[in-house]
C-alpha cells in the first residue's frame, strides 16, 4: 500500500478492538518448533485492556538452553503447564476476533497457524484484520536505529510496572511483551490520529524499503522496479544484510510519475 492508504488503514484501527498476541517458543518458526507461552491481551483506544491472560504450554519436546536463558522458561515450569491440544481451542474464538496485533506479527502469526494445523484446525486471519506494530514503527521512527521492542520501551518511556519487571526493565516473557506491545500500539495510534496529515505523510516517506515492497508499489516485478529506480537515478542504501533499500516517497512519486505518462500516453 501508498502512504495515504497506510494512514487511513491505522487511523481506522483508532476504532478496533486489539487482539494481542505475544508467544514464547523453543527456537524460530519453522516446522518441528513448539510454542511454550502464549498471552492474549484485549484492548482499544477508547476502552484500555480488557483482559490480559498467558499460559504456559508443555511442548513435549525439549527446551534448547538458549530458550531458557532468554526466557527463564525451563522443563520443569512447561511440565506443569497446559495441554497445548486443551488451551488452543479454548482461545480460537478470542484469537479470530478483533485485530491480532502482535510486534513482528508474521513471527507469532506463523507459530500459531503452525500450532493450529497441529491440530487439523485452519487458522486464517485476512489481512485488514492484522496490525503489526513494528512495522507501523518502522513508518513513523525511520530514524531510530532499532525497532525491537525492547528498544521502543526504552525510547517512549513506557511503563509496565508490576512483576512484569526485571532489574527495571521487563522479561522476556508472554505476559510482558504483550502488554509492551498493546502500551506500543496505544502511543503510535495516537500519533498516527492526532498528529496533522502531512506531518504523518513526511514521516512514512522517510522509510527505506526492500526492493520487494518498491516493486507492489510500482506494480511490476522486482527485476522491472530495479530497472524503473535505476534509470530514474533513485537514491539506495545497503541494509545490514546486504539488500538494497529505497525512499519511500521517491517510489511513490515515481509510480505517480508513470502513472501520469500512461495517462498521457
Amino acid at each position: 500500500m501508498r502512504s495515504r492508504e497506510l494512514l487511513q488503514y491505522y487511523r481506522r484501527l483508532r476504532h478496533q478492538t486489539l487482539t494481542v498476541v505475544d508467544v514464547e517458543t523453543t527456537g524460530s518458526c519453522v516446522p518441528g518448533q513448539r510454542v511454550i507461552e502464549i498471552s492474549l491481551l484485549k484492548a482499544s483506544l477508547e476502552q484500555g485492556i480488557l483482559d490480559h491472560r498467558a499460559w504456559l504450554l508443555d511442548p513435549d519436546i525439549p527446551i534448547p538452553p538458549s530458550i531458557v536463558r532468554l526466557t527463564g522458561i525451563t522443563p520443569e515450569m512447561v511440565a506443569q503447564g497446559s495441554d497445548p491440544a486443551v488451551i488452543w481451542p479454548e482461545i480460537q474464538a478470542d484469537l479470530e476476533s478483533g485485530t491480532l496485533t502482535a510486534h513482528n506479527l508474521a513471527f507469532d502469526y506463523g507459530f500459531l497457524q503452525m500450532e493450529y494445523g497441529r491440530l487439523g484446525i485452519p487458522f486464517v486471519r485476512p489481512k485488514p484484520d492484522q496490525f503489526c506494530t513494528l512495522q507501523l514503527a518502522r513508518l513513523l521512527l525511520p530514524d531510530l536505529p532499532s525497532r525491537s521492542l525492547p528498544a521502543l520501551v526504552e525510547h517512549f518511556q513506557l511503563q509496565l510496572g508490576g512483576p512484569l519487571v526485571a532489574g527495571g526493565k521487563y522479561s522476556h516473557r508472554a505476559a510482558a511483551d504483550a502488554l509492551a506491545c498493546w502500551l506500543l500500539a496505544e502511543r503510535l495510534l495516537q500519533q498516527v490520529y492526532c498528529e496533522p496529515e502531512e506531518q504523518i505523510l513526511a514521516r512514512f516517506g522517510r522509510q527505506w524499503i526492500p526492493v520487494s515492497e518498491a516493486a507492489q508499489i510500482l506494480g511490476c516485478s522486482t527485476r522491472e522496479a530495479r530497472a524503473q529506480m535505476e534509470t530514474a537515478g533513485l537514491m539506495a542504501r545497503a541494509s545490514r544484510s546486504g539488500a538494497y533499500l529505497y525512499r519511500r516517497d521517491e517510489v511513490e512519486a515515481l509510480a505517480e510519475r508513470s502513472v501520469a505518462a500512461e495517462a498521457a500516453d
